[in-house]
């Protein structure tokens, strides 16, 4: 049961990426920016401190709908004018973001990674991205209408 209910998670997330990937593939092709992880090269099981991760670091943003020993699968929110705690993500992600306004995505020392305000042509979304492996960050949705929200699937080594 547990099997098929894994796959069939994984089946709706990859159907809806492709769905709107064929449905805005020009679009989304414009919309490649550059996007720096926050500490992209940590390497070592203590680069990543448990109490740092996504779901203990900021359970109120992150949700599990599925884990097993080779995915994990985050529905990720950010309600408007929210700043989420400092958190890392350990894993390589693909991320299918349903909607979001202008944020700011801050590094543990504060500095800022990407501030979407500054990226021209504006980003559209939905949009699916890849992500490397980001270290400690924290993400403030500037919007005040518009919650962040994503489902982000961690690919685990």
């Amino acid at each position: 049961m547990k099997k098929i209910i894994i796959h069939l998670v994984l089946l709706f997330i990859f159907v809806s990426i492709n769905a709107v990937f064929s449905q805005q593939k020009e679009k989304l092709a414009t919309q490649t920016f550059a996007y720096r992880s926050a500490d992209p090269h940590m390497d070592e099981p203590n680069d990543w401190p448990d109490n740092l991760d996504a779901v203990i670091a900021a359970p109120k943003n992150h949700k599990i709908l599925m884990e097993n020993d080779k995915v994990r699968v985050l529905e990720v929110t950010i309600a408007p004018g929210e700043t989420e705690e400092v958190h890392h993500h350990q894993w390589q992600s693909v991320l299918y973001i349903q909607e979001a306004g202008d944020f700011i995505d801050y590094a543990s020392d504060g500095k800022i990674i990407v501030d979407t305000r500054l990226i021209k042509p504006p980003l559209k979304f939905p949009m699916t991205m890849w992500k490397d492996s980001e270290g400690a960050h924290s993400v403030q949705n500037l919007s005040k209408t518009i919650t962040i929200r994503l489902i982000r699937v961690e690919i685990k080594n």
